[in-house]
């Protein structure tokens, strides 16, 4: 089991890291000073400049669509390579769009590469893959525990040449971007004389569809994350046409789980990689602040708190790689278990490391000064994006169990 980089991935993994603070991080202050500024659903000129400015550089340099694994449109990575890229750009808000591997579009981008018309891929995937336009993943609903997805009961009903779509989402993270230009849906086409995982299917919806109405940004312990953004969406009588039903009637779960697999991945080691711009900045802080007439990092338990950050940063880069790894071995069901712990050590484990970062800078450390306070906000939600810890606990303990099952049997 080879877990470790090759000589061309560290060279790409470099350039990477010194185009993320070189170029990108010199400009995040710059970029999220705009915000406030005028519409904040739209974006200024100075954010449109500094954004596409970077993702040019980025593009004309080749370092480009990375997340596209074992494909001749991209690097031809392995999981495991692009596990190393996501980490450093997990250091930065901005980092992963700038190269064209931001979610949910990396997700997206990838059903249409494998499920999609020809038609779609000219529409959607160019585009996206040139990094023109935006899209969403809309899944989870207000009323009903999308942490059981066979829940989904968006209406999808057949009506001559077209679908018709009823019903609300919400948490449809970039729908709020003005350059999001299209959905994939998850929405419920079976009744319930169907098995449960055959009852929904995925829809390509465009953003501008008749019917579409945006309600609300949903909030993020307050932050409304514009102007990307997570919306709250109703659609009434969407009509949508029959061909945009991706890869047939009852198959949405077989989409959702090819394309969330590797998706959890790339969020785990961004996680990875915002642990360890904090325990960076938690090191700086330890050896620069004096207090008590000792640097910080003499005082109290602050040796062992950045021992042990260091010590379960590595365990949880061990796992990540080695669910990497197992993806790379092409049996999806195999990878399963090891994904579903990843998706429940990094995120925790990243969680508390910005928590202890912001210990040491003390009352700073939840202003505005410093990153660490939009870090813990991401990393506490990405405790329940794609699947709270339960759900995936859950999913670890029947893996464990059925080994067990099978004996008695």
């Amino acid at each position: 089991m080879n877990l470790g980089m090759s000589r061309e991935t560290s060279a790409l993994r470099d350039r990477v890291r010194a185009m993320i603070r070189d170029e990108i991080m010199p400009l995040e202050a710059d970029y999220a000073a705009e915000i406030p500024k005028g519409d904040r659903w739209q974006y200024t000129t100075r954010q449109a400049e500094i954004l596409e400015g970077l993702k040019a550089r980025a593009k004309a340099a080749g370092l480009w669509n990375f997340w596209l694994t074992d494909s001749d449109k991209g690097h031809g990575l392995s999981t495991v390579d692009y596990a190393y890229l996501a980490e450093e750009m997990g250091r930065t808000p901005m980092g992963a769009e700038v190269f064209n591997c931001n979610a949910p579009d990396t997700g997206n981008m990838e059903v249409f590469e494998r499920y999609g018309t020809q038609d779609m891929k000219d529409r959607w995937l160019t585009p996206l893959l040139e990094g023109e336009i935006r899209s969403a993943y809309l899944m989870t609903e207000p009323d009903v525990a999308s942490s059981d997805a066979t829940n989904i009961a968006m209406s999808c009903v057949r009506d001559g040449d077209s679908y018709v779509l009823n019903g609300e989402k919400w948490w449809a993270t970039g729908a709020g971007d003005p350059r999001c230009a299209v959905y994939i849906v998850m929405v419920r086409t079976g009744g319930d004389d169907l098995p449960k995982h055959q009852r929904h299917s995925m829809i390509v919806v465009p953003a501008d569809a008749p019917g579409i109405e945006k309600l609300r940004p949903m909030q993020v312990y307050g932050h409304d994350d514009a102007p990307h953004g997570h919306m709250h969406i109703r659609f009434t009588d969407v009509r949508v046409p029959a061909e945009n039903l991706l890869l047939g009637v009852g198959r949405g779960f077989e989409i959702a789980q090819g394309r969330l697999g590797p998706g959890r991945i790339h969020h785990c080691m961004r996680a990875i990689g915002q642990a360890e711009a904090a325990l960076e900045m938690m090191c700086r802080r330890a050896l620069d602040r004096d207090a008590f007439g000792k640097p910080l990092a003499q005082l109290g338990a602050n040796y062992d708190i950045i021992a042990d950050c260091r010590m379960e940063i590595e365990q949880a880069r061990l796992l990540c790689l080695k669910a990497a790894w197992m993806m790379d071995q092409g049996d999806a069901r195999a990878a399963a278990p090891w994904i579903h712990q990843i998706k429940v050590v990094a995120p925790r484990m990243a969680l508390k490391v910005v928590d202890e970062a912001v210990q040491m800078f003390g009352a700073q450390g939840i202003s505005q000064d410093v990153a660490l306070a939009g870090m813990w906000t991401h990393l506490r939600t990405l405790r329940l994006a794609d699947g709270p810890d339960a759900v995936h606990r859950r999913q670890v303990a029947r893996a464990e169990l059925r080994q067990y099952t099978q004996q008695r049997v």
